[in-house]
Order: C-alpha cells, then structure tokens, then sequence
C-alpha cells in the first residue's frame, strides 16, 4: 500500500492511441512470436514521488480466428511520466489498440524542504 502524506493528491489520466497496424500491414497485425509497442506518456504536471499508475485496454482490436494474447502494463513510472507497453505473442493478430490510464500520487507540499548538497 503506497501511504500518502499530505492533502496534496494529483491525479491525473488519460487515454493513448498506441497503435493501428492492419491499415499498413503492420507487424502487430502480420506478424508472429512476441511483439511489443511501448509509448512514453508525460504527466500535466510532477509528482512529488512516482505514482501509482493503472492501465487498462479501451479498445481492442483483434481476429477472432487465432488466439488472442495481450499483456498491458504501465513501466518506468517516474515523478514526469511513464511508458504505457501492450505485448502480445504466438499467432495472435492485433488490428488496433488504445489504452487508458490513471496515475494517483503525492504532489509537492509548501512545507517541503529542498536540501542540496
């Protein structure tokens, strides 16, 4: 559980096109064995620590003839941003894929010392 330590909460979210592979033959919708497209998404503003992040599919689409195979995850959460990352692998053929997210975390405080060395 990641504890919050002032009434400063940011949340922010949005939703990211990643990719649309069957318009151009891409290697999502053609190829086979593991695939992956990542995306970096900057955040409206910093965060005091990195945050929590939440990422989940809005729109999926797929062949329904072979297997469908995905994994979404959010990677290298940092205070600025994160990589949004969709992977899928064997035969599985992905036309398009938009992904949401949402990041809660704790933002800077007035009273927040800023020691240098």
């Amino acid at each position: 559980m990641k504890r919050l330590r002032n009434h400063y909460i940011g949340v922010d979210q949005g939703d990211e096109a990643l990719f649309s592979d069957f318009e151009s033959d891409g290697e999502m919708w053609t190829g086979n064995g593991p695939r992956e497209r990542r995306k970096l998404v900057k955040f409206s503003g910093r965060y005091r620590t990195p945050p929590s992040v939440q990422v989940s599919l809005s729109l999926w689409d797929m062949d329904a003839e072979h297997n469908i195979r995905a994994e979404v995850v959010a990677e290298e959460v940092t205070n600025l941003g994160f990589h949004l990352v969709f992977r899928t692998w064997g035969d599985s053929r992905v036309a398009r894929v938009r992904m949401n997210w949402i990041a809660i975390g704790e933002l800077a405080h007035a009273d927040d010392w800023a020691i240098e060395d």
